[in-house]
């Protein structure tokens, strides 16, 4: 795990900020004044890389429908089988509300 490489005082209270968001309203609302229109896409590319990589999909089919380059879908990739296992936890949550909806 490579989490204590990155962990400080500074990440903690962007996190806990991250989790104080009650609605997607105020997510909209927070990293529209935090980051850039391009680090937001990027951020939400990523993650939809790994659903796609997750469903089956091809490095090619996934560089046209998303636009990631091979770079970022072989790095998303590398996360899923040697990371933290968050995509999955996170990708199966947001399966899992979908289904509540």
């Amino acid at each position: 795990m490579q989490i204590n490489k990155i962990k400080g005082k500074e990440l903690d209270q962007l996190f806990n900020a991250i989790l104080s968001l009650q609605d997607i309203d105020e997510c909209y609302r927070f990293f529209d004044d935090l980051a850039t229109i391009n680090e937001i896409q990027s951020l939400a590319q990523r993650l939809e890389v790994a659903r796609m990589l997750e469903e089956g999909k091809t490095y090619h089919k996934i560089e046209a429908e998303t636009g990631a380059s091979t770079a970022t879908i072989s790095r998303v990739k590398r996360c899923l089988n040697y990371g933290n296992d968050a995509y999955q936890m996170v990708l199966d949550r947001v399966d899992s509300q979908k289904e509540e909806e």
